[in-house]
């Protein structure tokens, strides 16, 4: 019998992080969309405050025609000489009155944001915001949490222990 060399596979290849590839594809869908960055749609909230962002969405930043041949504006847009675009956002009906009263607003965060002056203008799109709604948990299920919560004393930082508990509670559930 002839022996086999045993092969320590620790030089292999491993599974690439999930935000490489979703950078990828999903990237392309925010450039489509004028988007420089995904940042602007994946941080609103924190760009605008918790305020405005809790009735509006971005949509899309459209371009003047033919000032971005190749997509959207590089970042530091304003050194190259290019115009600034518009931001659409989706607003819900109640609160666009009010979300354009504070257009000047969003358009200097939005601008701090990015680095330059990228937006000019804001343009609202009046619908339903895209945000699926948070499901609540049953009644029981919260007693269940929160006696799970009350067994975990080594974690210190409660909102952390909530979330454990409710992630046991729902894998008990399931």
């Amino acid at each position: 019998m002839t022996e086999r060399p045993i092969m320590n596979k620790t030089s292999g290849v491993f599974a690439k992080p999930l935000r490489d590839f979703l950078g990828r594809v999903v990237g392309d869908t925010f450039t489509r969309q004028g988007f420089a960055s995904a940042e602007l749609v994946t941080r609103w909230s924190e760009i605008v405050g918790a305020e405005i962002a809790a009735h509006s969405e971005p949509i899309k930043i459209q371009w003047m025609r033919g000032a971005y041949p190749s997509g959207p504006a590089p970042a530091g847009g304003e050194e190259l000489g290019h115009q600034p675009g518009t931001l659409v956002l989706r607003v819900e009906g109640p609160a666009a009155v009010e979300i354009q009263h504070l257009t000047e607003v969003i358009c200097e965060r939005v601008n701090r944001f990015l680095g330059w002056r990228a937006i000019e203008r804001i343009a609202l799109r009046q619908a339903p915001l895209r945000r699926a709604a948070r499901k609540t948990m049953p009644a029981g299920d919260a007693d269940v949490a929160a006696s799970i919560a009350a067994g975990l004393p080594d974690i210190a930082d409660e909102d952390l222990r909530q979330a454990l508990a409710r992630l046991k509670a729902a894998v008990r559930r399931g």
